[in-house]
Order: C-alpha cells, then sequence, then structure tokens
C-alpha cells in the first residue's frame, strides 16, 4: 500500500512498485489507509510522514496496532530527531525525500524477500528462555508469544542466531537491514523496541545487552 497526498509522487511510486510484479493499493490520506489497510491487510506500507488530517507518524502508529507489516517512511525532513520519531512510531526503513523511484523498488524487494523467503527455510530453535519459528515468523519468551514489527523480528532472530557475540551498529545495519550505508541510529532505535518487547526492565537489560564502545550481544 502507498499512502502519498501528492499524486505526482503517489503515481510514480506506484507505477515502479507495479512494473516489477507487486499489487499496490493506494490510498491519499491517513483516515483512508486506515479504512484500506482494514479492509486488505498489506504487505509493506509505503508511508509519507506529511499527510493531511492525521500525519504518517499517527498513521503508523494506528498501522501498528492492526498489524506488523513492514513500513518505509518517506520523508521530507531531514533530522535526526525527525528520522527517530519515525522509527519509533513503528516504521522499519525511511527513505528522504526527494527519493529514486529504483531505489524505493530495491527496498520493498529486499523487506518482502527477507520476510517471506529468506528466514521460511529455517527450522525453529530455541535459546534460552526464547523459542522462535522462522517459517512462521513468530517468537516468544517463556512460552508468552511476542508481539514484533517486522524489523524487530529480524533483528531479534539474528541475534539468537548468534548468542554472545557482539555486532556493532554498522555490522547489523548491512547483516539485518541488507544497507552497506545509512543512519545508524536506525539500528538504536530498533534494538531499544526489541528490548521493550523481550526485557524485564529495558532500562536494565539482561538479554540484549550493550558492550560499550562496540556494539550489542544477545546473551545465551
Amino acid at each position: 500500500m502507498v499512502v502519498e497526498d501528492d499524486p505526482t509522487v503517489r503515481e510514480v511510486a506506484s507505477g515502479y512498485l507495479r512494473s516489477v510484479g507487486l499489487i499496490v493499493d493506494e490510498a491519499v490520506d491517513g483516515f483512508a489507509a486506515l479504512a484500506l489497510a482494514e479492509r486488505t491487510p498489506p504487505d509493506l506500507v509505503v508511508l509519507d510522514r506529511m499527510l493531511p488530517g492525521i500525519d504518517g507518524i499517527e498513521v503508523a502508529r494506528r498501522l501498528r496496532r492492526l498489524n506488523a507489516a513492514p513500513i518505509i517512511m518517506l520523508t521530507a525532513l531531514g533530522s535526526t530527531d525527525d528520522r527517530i520519531e519515525g522509527l519509533e512510531a513503528g516504521a522499519d526503513d525511511y527513505l528522504a525525500k526527494p527519493f529514486s523511484p529504483r531505489e524505493l523498488v530495491l527496498r520493498v524487494q529486499s523487506i518482502l524477500r527477507r520476510s517471506v523467503t529468506e528466514l521460511t527455510r529455517e527450522a525453529p530453535f530455541d535459546l534460552g528462555e526464547f523459542s522462535i519459528d522462522p517459517s512462521n515468523r513468530t517468537v516468544s519468551r517463556g512460552g508468552r508469544p511476542l508481539s514484533l514489527a517486522a524489523r524487530e523480528f529480524d533483528l531479534l532472530a539474528f541475534f539468537l542466531k548468534h548468542p554472545d557475540q557482539v555486532f556493532s551498529r554498522e555490522q547489523l545495519l548491512k547483516e539485518v537491514w541488507q544497507w552497506d550505508f545509512g543512519d545508524l541510529s536506525t539500528v538504536t532505535v530498533h534494538v531499544r523496541r526489541v528490548r521493550e518487547k523481550i526485557e524485564d526492565d529495558p532500562t536494565k537489560p539482561k538479554f540484549l545487552t550493550t558492550v560499550w564502545a562496540v556494539g550489542y550481544r544477545m546473551n545465551a
């Protein structure tokens, strides 16, 4: 689903995505997007941050309550705080405007491929209190299912597959996001979001810990 009030941007984005065989629904504002998402749950959402009515931040929050579909946020606001606000609202990735339609297509394909194909070939496994089934993209702690957005699942799954190893934010950006470069705050925000789902006290994590000046580690 492409949510964009600018008809030119919406037409270009939708056209490029359809050209690679994707089925694209379109919404012109936040209210239309939420109604459409309830009728036809999307596999992925391309969401403009600046929308009439309710903005993209609030739309992301409400979409996240409906399902865990990945959200790529389009933003013309360049500050780090603006990008972090979008990520904290539930966006998985973002692209700054003006963006390359080809890059958008590559981002969408990468996320869908990772969500649908790569992990489905892996068998379920346990690590300590965690049980994960990559084929169903489900994970539980102590038998309690965890509600994770798409990129949160990818990040946690990566850590669970590599226990007691330390990874820098640059490494995580490359391994989990498949980006050779990008804003490292993307990783920071997602680590914080995962901690909020898996830790008893996210401010004092015992599972996903910080190794100062190096990166993060999942303690087995």
